[in-house]
């Protein structure tokens, strides 16, 4: 069971996932969480980096759709200036918005990755809709009241995987 709470990749941000390394594992559309995965949790707009992340990816034909368990106005506020599908309200970890988003790209589940800085909604949830996952550091070490303590059981989660030797990366 604990092997669902596993990510297929760990990278530090975002931007270091390219069109070239999604190309080359048969990888058509990206699936992202937004806060603290995109920008930090209580920033409202893209960054000039991410905005360009997003024409990079387009360009490259691959979609993107953020899905966040964020209300409609911050996840609309933040993806409508992107051009970027997304859904919100999500109830990460369960399955039912990352099938949503993959149908909406119009794309198979073996053809999409999901991206993401928390363990217990995104790539729990990413693993059990049989999505290829991708962890990526929080971009700010502060967190929204729920989220610190989906935190404090990460934290123990990765203790766990790496005295387990399951963890193929460093911690910062």
């Amino acid at each position: 069971m604990l092997k669902k709470f596993l990510p297929d990749e760990h990278v530090e941000r975002i931007l270091d996932i390219t069109p070239e390394k999604l190309k080359h594992a048969g990888i058509k559309g990206v699936i992202t969480d937004l806060d603290n995965t995109l920008v930090a949790w209580d920033v409202r707009d893209a960054t000039p980096e991410v905005i360009q992340w997003f024409k990079l990816m387009r360009d490259n034909d691959i979609k993107v759709t953020i899905i966040s368990n964020n209300e409609k106005e911050r996840v609309s506020i933040f993806a409508e200036p992107l051009e970027a599908p997304f859904v919100y309200s999500a109830k990460k970890p369960l399955n039912h918005a990352f099938r949503q988003a993959t149908k909406a790209m119009g794309l198979n589940k073996e053809e999409v990755v999901v991206v993401g800085d928390q363990i217990l909604t995104d790539v729990l949830g990413g693993n059990i809709a049989g999505f290829h996952t991708i962890l990526v550091v929080p971009i700010v070490q502060t967190d929204g009241k729920i989220t610190r303590i989906n935190r404090m059981i990460e934290r123990r989660i990765l203790r766990w995987m790496k005295r387990k030797g399951m963890m193929t990366w460093e911690d910062k």
